[in-house]
């Protein structure tokens, strides 16, 4: 039976009164995500037709979902919002936290003791306000979502980016900062700006060595690392219908490389298998009496350009392999002699020295399944991997049953290194070099979602490409990065040339899903006895003090650096070693945009301190203005933000004194989260200011005092030499907004409203 059955016939006992009501006030055929949205808003029975891209509408979610790293200042954050227990399912999973280094047995236990700090803290934290707790080793957040949570239909929050790996199971499922968790779980609405909409209709179907993750690799081509922002994607047609619904998770999961709001499926029958065999046929026979609403309208795929912002259409059929990189997931390149070509223009070292699956983008039975087969003929060939090897199962479940079924026993024998059901090297939480930042060029292949600089292992110089399990697995026996296995054949142990045939797997495990312990801890129905305990001088973890209002004038305002190029969640606050400090604030300060590059000087963490006139690393320096009680301002570029949810990349910043984020544009939920925390979120109303920006210079904001919807601000800036611009700012703050700005943070609103 399911977690939370009667929540999920809850959500379906709703749906057909508000879809009918919501196809009335739109007036038209609906999508499955206006359907899923409609059924979902915090007033109950739709009223009036929601502007895509525009207005900003309160939600229900049905549940959130918290990993290890972000659910720490998502946790704190609750504890000062003054209620007893959270007000949906919740739930807190403790992935990110493990390193991969030796293997599965020692990374954990390794874990278990450098970081039991933060388990227990999580797990005293969920036992007392009612969350489920899902132990080190129980498995990666979202493939346990999926194989536990998610169904079709609803709607799901969750502090990690890759939340939407769930709309593989038909849901509207969305990844959100700390503070967004907070609202909902202490009971309140969830904004969201009503979003966009781009239909991707998939024909054809896939065989041979092409797999879901092509058709995510082709999207990202086609719509780049911004062409998603503001929508949903949703994915229909006869090629969709044709896949597993963990290839409809994968698909689902990389779209928050797009910077989709989120992706999803109409519930179908691979759906409808995939919750039977996962113990959930309460689940599926509840979806299958409202089986009409958890889908689009029939005229809505029949005409799909007259329903969609931006359509776009696949021919499976016709989709070959790809591997996209580096150091971005929209490059994309056909597996073979086109990657001879480009590799070799661009420097790009040939050889590969790893080959990695999992993460929770391809970690599921069938994954790793059709990746084995690829391993068997490696071995039943006399082939060697040129390459090392990792393999990153996706819960205790997926890697049980895999076990059983002798599939990792199959990589073991071609020494691979199972490691940890975890992220590992995913997140950078990969024990690889002693000293990253001076080890050398080189390439790694990997079936994760991203793949920029220093992501996985810390190196500069590592060349990440993102793949298929099936041709991750391919190149690491062939070593070589432009390897194409439907042409190029290979030499044995005997001296003789082999080819690798086509991957063959299962979409679900013959004999059945199987485990004996899913560390899976349930909360106590009355957890008011149960003590937190944070030590005063703990390194991992600090009670927050609120923050302090910023006001209507902010004078004198000094630039701490700004961004060149590509400024990600990774730049302003890094992942791997620093991710020990999540639940530190103040230490983990210590990493804020160290990673971004000083337009003036092409380097990273070292800009200019106004107050000395010497230069030195961006924290320091921010506190030295900080010291000073001199607030400062941000500049970047394009899509500021991109990356993942971690609300950290906003509150860093806040907590060392910088009042305003100003840039050409944000990644959405970058800008949710710096409003959050009661900063400035602001745009360039002309972009060609970024250019007017100096090393030296001073802001004065002229009238914040009249920050209002839909109206500019106004910014003075003073240079050295005493020279003036004054340029418009945009933003998208609406009066609630405005409000979290003026009290100091969301979280003091809340906690306001609760007193």
């Amino acid at each position: 039976m399911a977690f939370d059955i009667e929540m999920i016939r809850g959500v379906y006992s709703t749906m057909a009164e508000r879809v009918d009501k919501a196809r009335e006030v739109v007036g038209k055929p609906l999508t499955l995500s206006e359907k899923i949205l409609y059924n979902h808003l915090w007033d109950g029975t739709p009223t009036k037709a929601f502007v895509r891209g525009k207005d900003y509408v309160d939600f229900a979610p049905d549940r959130i979902a918290c990993q290890d790293a972000t659910a720490q200042m998502a946790l704190l954050q609750f504890m000062q919002a003054g209620k007893d227990k959270v007000a949906v399912p919740t739930t807190v999973h403790c992935d990110h936290l493990i390193q991969a280094k030796e293997g599965a047995a020692t990374d954990l236990k390794h874990a278990n003791t450098v970081s039991s700090e933060v388990f227990d803290f999580l797990e005293s934290v969920s036992n007392k306000y009612g969350i489920g707790f899902w132990k080190p080793g129980a498995g990666i957040i979202h493939q346990v979502v999926l194989e536990n949570y998610a169904f079709p239909g609803g709607m799901m929050i969750g502090t990690d980016s890759h939340t939407v790996n769930a709309g593989g199971l038909g849901m509207v499922a969305i990844g959100v900062g700390g503070a967004d968790a907070v609202d909902v779980m202490a009971g309140m609405a969830w904004e969201l700006k009503f979003p966009k909409l781009i239909g991707v209709k998939l024909t054809g179907k896939l065989s041979g060595w092409t797999a879901p993750k092509d058709v995510i690799l082709k999207v990202a081509e086609i719509l780049t690392v911004k062409g998603g922002t503001g929508a949903i994607v949703e994915y229909f047609g006869p090629g969709a219908l044709s896949m597993s619904c963990t290839g409809k998770g994968t698909i689902c999961n990389m779209g928050a490389e797009i910077g989709a709001t989120t992706s999803t499926f109409g519930y179908d029958d691979s759906m409808e298998r995939y919750l039977r065999a996962t113990d959930r046929e309460d689940v599926a026979d509840a979806a299958n009496e409202v089986k009409a609403h958890l889908t689009a309208d029939p005229e809505v795929y029949e005409n799909p350009e007259q329903y969609f912002d931006q359509v776009i259409e696949i021919n499976l059929s016709e989709l070959g392999p790809l591997l996209n990189g580096p150091f971005t997931p929209d490059l994309s390149t056909t597996v073979g002699s086109a990657m001879t070509k480009k590799a070799t223009d661009n420097e790009w070292p040939i050889k590969v020295e790893w080959g990695l699956i999992g993460s929770c983008t391809n970690s599921s039975y069938e994954d790793l399944s059709r990746a084995s087969s690829i391993a068997q003929q490696a071995l039943d060939k006399g082939l060697k991997t040129k390459a090392e090897f990792g393999i990153n199962p996706g819960s205790e479940q997926v890697r049980y049953t895999a076990e059983r079924d002798g599939i990792l026993q199959v990589f073991e024998k071609l020494d691979a290194k199972i490691f940890t059901n975890a992220c590992g090297p995913c997140i950078g939480q990969w024990a690889r070099y002693s000293d990253p930042k001076n080890a050398p060029k080189n390439s790694i292949v990997h079936s994760f979602n991203r793949n920029f600089a220093k992501r996985a292992d810390g190196n500069p110089n590592t060349h990440a490409f993102v793949a298929s399990p099936e041709i991750t697995a391919a190149i690491a026996i062939a070593g070589r990065l432009d390897f194409n296995p439907m042409t190029d054949k290979l030499i044995n142990e005997n001296g003789e040339e082999v080819m690798l045939d086509e991957p063959t797997g299962w979409e679900l495990p013959p004999k059945g899903f199987d485990v004996k312990e899913n560390g899976y801890l349930a909360p106590e129905e009355d957890g008011s006895h149960v003590n937190v305990v944070v030590k005063d001088d703990s390194e991992r973890l600090q009670l927050l003090t609120p923050f302090e209002p910023l006001g209507d004038s902010i004078t004198g305002a000094k630039l701490l650096i700004k961004a060149f190029g590509k400024c990600t969640t990774d730049h302003i606050s890094m992942a791997g070693p620093w991710l020990r400090f999540r639940g530190h604030l103040d230490n983990i300060a210590n990493n804020t945009l160290i990673g971004a590059v000083n337009t003036f000087n092409k380097k990273t963490n070292f800009v200019k301190n106004q107050l000395t006139g010497e230069y030195g690393g961006v924290p320091d320096v921010q506190r030295a203005y900080k010291a000073k009680g001199i607030k400062t301002v941000v500049v970047g570029d394009h899509n500021y933000g991109e990356g993942s949810s971690r609300e950290h990349a906003a509150m860093q910043p806040r907590h060392l004194g910088v009042a305003a984020v100003i840039v050409k544009s944000f990644a959405r939920i970058h800008e949710t989260n710096l409003k959050k925390q009661g900063m400035l979120g602001l745009t360039f109303a002309n972009e060609s200011d970024y250019d007017l920006i100096q090393e030296d210079d001073t802001f004065n904001f002229l009238d914040l005092n009249e920050f209002a919807p839909d109206k500019q601000l106004t910014l003075e800036v003073v240079h050295a030499d005493g020279s003036k611009d004054t340029i418009k700012l945009n933003h998208t703050y609406n009066d609630a907004q405005i409000a979290w700005y003026n009290e100091g943070s969301a979280l003091n609103l809340i906690k306001k409203q609760n007193a």
